[in-house]
């Protein structure tokens, strides 16, 4: 018979932004060695929430390889915006290739695993000097280095987040994956009631990042005033994005649209009226495309307030005790909107962890299973 004792899995985290993905490999069990990212404010927030991690501010261009720490697993969410529907969504941005930078530093430093996360059009947007997609130059590029490669994409509200939002997953392994390798199943969908839903019933609970105020200002959407049943439950709305087809009034019952960078919800009390209409494209305000009869999402009730930045982080996982930073609004909105979930982090996080112990099971002299901070020893 066999027993097993496992010491914790290493991990550095580079694009560690405020710390979704590391954040879920430490609730998983691995050890925490490194984490980088270029922005000051996210930066911050991981030294503030995590006194105990090494966390720089760095250019990942300018990380030399004697600069990280020997680990296990390299995590690397590389920047989306040039792949992302919300974002530019360009070929040629130059964002598209710091995926050469996690490359470059997996050569010299050989972690056993490298985890990619990102939007799921990295499998369909070519590179402009091969004419391939994105995904198969990557993927050869690790298999160049010995590693062996899966990907897939993922619903995550399948996995603990109360989101529609799909991601990316890009896995590469120096050892072979087990034969009986097999992606991990989503769980039933997880509604966005069980993440908002007391927040918005008691407006007396205290939390960082949280200050619920009602009065949205707005010259599209009408806050009239008129009484209203106090017993009447708010609503979550969109407030931006008003040409969108999506009706803006939504449901916590089920999982709430991706939360991005740019997109910006809010609730809706009283009276509550979303209706489709024409702009004054002539003598209005903030005209973008005068030739377009589109019409537009108004919402009008008799309040309005928009997320607190604690109720975007709800949204995205992170423990209420994850405080963010930042000199005004946008920069925490950027940090939550950007970040990986973090309860579909671990879980990703548990999932490479059973394929270690797989790859690594009776092969306890296998050089990829001994020495670092992953130890296992057969018992007979």
């Amino acid at each position: 018979m066999s027993t097993w004792y496992k010491m914790a899995i290493s991990f550095t985290g580079l694009f560690s932004g405020a710390g979704g993905l590391d954040l879920g490999f430490e609730m998983a069990g691995f050890q925490h060695l490194y984490s980088s990212d270029i922005d000051p404010w996210s930066v911050l927030t991981l030294k503030d929430n995590r006194p105990g991690w090494d966390a720089s501010e760095a250019d990942v261009r300018e990380i030399a390889p004697e600069d990280l720490p020997d680990s296990d697993v390299l995590l690397a969410g590389f920047p989306c915006q040039g792949f992302s529907l919300g974002g530019n969504r360009r070929e040629g941005d130059e964002r598209n290739f710091l995926f050469k930078e996690v490359v470059r530093l997996a050569k010299a430093k050989k972690p056993k695993f490298v985890l990619i996360e990102n939007v799921l059009n990295l499998r369909t947007m070519r590179d402009p000097e091969s004419g391939k997609p994105f995904v198969d130059v990557i993927t050869a590029h690790f298999e160049a280095l010995g590693y062996h490669v899966k990907h897939n994409i993922f619903r995550v509200s399948g996995f603990g987040v109360p989101q529609t939002r799909r991601r990316f997953i890009f896995v590469a392994s120096l050892d072979p994956f087990p034969k009986a390798f097999h992606w991990l199943s989503p769980e039933a969908e997880t509604p966005a009631s069980a993440f908002l839903s007391d927040l918005i019933e008691d407006s007396r609970i205290t939390l960082p990042n949280h200050s619920p105020e009602w009065g949205f200002k707005s010259r599209v959407h009408d806050e009239t005033g008129e009484p209203f049943d106090a017993a009447e439950d708010p609503v979550p709305c969109r407030f931006s994005r008003t040409g969108s087809d999506g009706h803006p009034i939504r449901s916590l019952n089920g999982p709430f649209p991706a939360i991005d960078t740019a997109t910006i919800w809010g609730w809706a009390q009283g009276n509550v009226k979303a209706e489709r209409m024409f702009k004054d494209r002539v003598n209005g305000a903030f005209v973008r495309n005068k030739d377009t009869d589109l019409k537009l999402w108004r919402i009008r009730a008799s309040r309005l307030r928009s997320f607190t930045d604690r109720e975007y982080a709800r949204l995205q996982t992170f423990p209420d005790s994850w405080v963010f930073h930042g000199d005004n609004k946008r920069h925490i909105h950027k940090q939550i909107g950007n970040a990986v979930p973090v309860q579909f982090a671990l879980r990703i996080a548990n999932f490479l962890e059973a394929i270690n112990v797989a790859q690594c099971s009776g092969k306890v002299m296998k050089s990829s299973c001994k020495g670092r901070n992953t130890q296992i020893e057969l018992a007979i």
